[in-house]
């Protein structure tokens, strides 16, 4: 089985995380974990409490994907979570962010060079965090190994977009009727 780890921090956006769960855990040949800088549980601002496995940032893994949410200014600054992504992207082959956890890889210094997005309300300040091509009209965005999606619900479309790509556009429309979601599948289209 292909691994999928999904890191999560204190502060994070509960759709975020789960709304890609939600499409990636349909993939039969993958494997889904909750991980974390410790392990242990980890808590959002709704009060939502999951526990999760200590990040092995050598162990290899399909996708290594990292939600957005209030945490991610106080992870921006963190040496030690930052230096951990950096390590887990090493042995990922695909790194997929949602909304402002594109902020936690360009601050990890993975986005340089590279287009990506971010949540439209925070923009300014995620597309501060490091150096990229940023895209503020995407829905979301792929260059080469790194899908980076816009704000909470887009995460959805990009988790979609990735199974198109690499599983084909049957299975993802397959997954998109199972969740009963209307997708958007124009990357480059987002309303906000």
């Amino acid at each position: 089985m292909k691994r999928i780890d999904i890191l999560l921090f204190d502060d994070f956006t509960a759709l975020d995380a789960f709304g890609p769960a939600e499409v990636l855990g349909g993939l039969e040949d993958c494997a889904l974990s909750f991980v974390s800088l410790a392990g242990g549980e980890v808590g959002n601002h709704l009060g939502l409490r999951v526990m999760t496995e200590k990040l092995d940032p050598e162990e290899p893994r399909f996708i290594l994907l990292v939600p957005g949410g209030f945490g991610t200014r106080p992870g921006s600054r963190d040496p030690e979570l930052l230096g951990l992504i950096r390590e887990a992207a090493a042995s990922s082959e695909y790194l997929l962010s949602v909304c402002t956890g594109s902020a936690l890889l360009a601050a990890a210094g993975l986005l340089e060079g590279l287009r990506a997005t971010s949540n439209k309300t925070a923009f300014e300040w995620a597309s501060g965090c490091g150096p990229a091509f940023w895209d503020r009209q995407a829905r979301w965005v792929r260059d080469g190994r790194v899908f980076s999606s816009a704000g909470v619900s887009a995460g959805i479309d990009m988790a979609l977009g990735f199974v198109s790509e690499i599983y084909g556009g049957e299975k993802a429309e397959s997954i998109a009727r199972r969740i009963e979601y209307h997708r958007n599948p124009d990357a480059d289209r987002d309303i906000f």
